[in-house]
């Protein structure tokens, strides 16, 4: 199990924190955002004698009502082709276990969030990563490259849309093609769209659950963790019309009893959120990512691109190992009792020579806190002994 490029540093921020020095979290997206009051008020008013078990599949009422959110994102569906897990990550371990078989392999474009090689990894499952550039704009490679990758192994292709951790939003266009290429070669397509809500493109979000023909083949990942700034109550989705898929994913399901009755509860509630609440975090969001970007475009050998979704951005740093530069701006650091936690690129990549001068920096930050953190990165680059000039 590699160590994840979130979290490994943390022993860095405690000891700065005991030091007495403020952090700015930007390697982690755990938003600031408040979580909708009628998810708290649902909580706090439980009028149950018992916290029972729920259904193995999630309570009905919640999967009911998700049939009619996913109709308002032009997603039609069943209840009984939704599975409520616990968090978005037991979604694609599920989808993992019921789509791929020990020394399957799975091409997956990089940068992708590292703990799909984490648990791919666990379970014996080989992934084939494809790259993407920060030159091409994290756009998704060309088919060609994608059919030199594809052997008697290849089970499946893995997808992030909009994209953690690039913010790239794929169009209907490169859907259609991974579509083809799918039904060539009887792939499953595994499409993580937990960041549905945030994109800032006027293309606006296409599903893979909307590519016709691909019934059977597409496994939808998603979750409330990000949409509701609910990341503490562990209630994710996983997707398919493929009814045997599902089957076996109830085995596992009914192998862990049932996903959190608390987090169904809040989530339940956070259905009925009024589309004032959204709006807002989306402009919220959209003026977060402005600030960053511009800001970290004027700090002197700093790249970074404009996200199209989600609420993440790769930059481009002047330093050889950005890794070593995550710890050392922790450990050695420090502007004015204050300093920043980013999460280092090469943990995104699959080929391990990748993402050495990048890093994951999240914009969950209010804009006052996102200006501070962009002033401390750059004094800290003016100082860092691995620059490169």
């Amino acid at each position: 199990m590699p160590a994840s490029p979130i979290r490994k540093l943390v022993p860095y921020a405690n000891s700065a924190k005991q030091r007495g020095i403020k952090i700015y979290h930007l390697n982690i997206g755990q938003p600031d955002i408040h979580t909708p009051k009628v998810a708290i008020n649902a909580i706090k008013n439980i009028d149950r004698k018992v916290l029972e078990y729920s259904d193995s599949a999630g309570i009905p009422a919640l999967r009911e009502k998700l049939t009619h959110y996913y109709r308002a994102q032009n997603i039609e569906l069943s209840k009984e082709e939704i599975m409520v897990t616990t968090g978005g990550s037991e979604a694609f371990i599920f989808a993992f276990f019921c789509c791929f078989n020990p020394g399957d392999e799975i091409i997956i474009p990089e940068p992708f969030y590292a703990n799909y090689s984490s648990f791919a990894n666990a379970m014996g499952i080989n992934i084939k990563p494809i790259s993407s550039t920060f030159e091409r704009g994290f756009a998704l490679p060309t088919i060609e490259k994608f059919e030199k990758l594809i052997t008697p192994q290849t089970k499946g292709i893995f997808i992030c849309n909009p994209n953690n951790p690039t913010g790239y939003l794929y169009s209907k266009e490169e859907l259609h093609q991974l579509r083809d290429i799918v039904l060539q070669n009887n792939l499953f397509l595994l499409s993580d769209e937990v960041y549905r809500e945030f994109c800032y493109d006027e293309r606006g979000h296409f599903s893979a659950l909307n590519l016709k023909g691909l019934e059977e083949n597409v496994v939808l990942i998603d979750s409330f963790s990000k949409r509701y700034s609910e990341c503490g109550i562990r209630i994710g989705t996983l997707v398919s019309r493929n009814k045997e898929l599902i089957s076996s994913a109830l085995k596992f399901a009914q192998a862990r009893l049932s996903p959190p009755l608390l987090g169904q509860i809040a989530a339940i509630a956070s259905l009925d959120v009024a589309p004032k609440y959204t709006a807002d975090v989306y402009k919220e969001y959209l003026q977060r990512r402005d600030v960053l970007v511009e800001g970290l475009n004027k700090i002197p050998g700093v790249k970074s691109l404009i996200p199209k979704g989600a609420f993440y951005t790769m930059a481009k740093l002047p330093v050889k190992d950005s890794e070593h530069f995550c710890q050392w701006i922790l450990s050695d650091f420090e502007y004015q009792g204050q300093t920043v936690m980013m999460a280092p690129g090469s943990g995104f990549y699959s080929s391990r020579y990748l993402g050495k001068d990048e890093v994951r920096i999240a914009y969950v930050l209010n804009v006052e806190e996102l200006k501070k953190a962009l002033i401390v990165i750059e004094k800290a680059l003016e100082v860092y002994p691995g620059k490169i000039n």
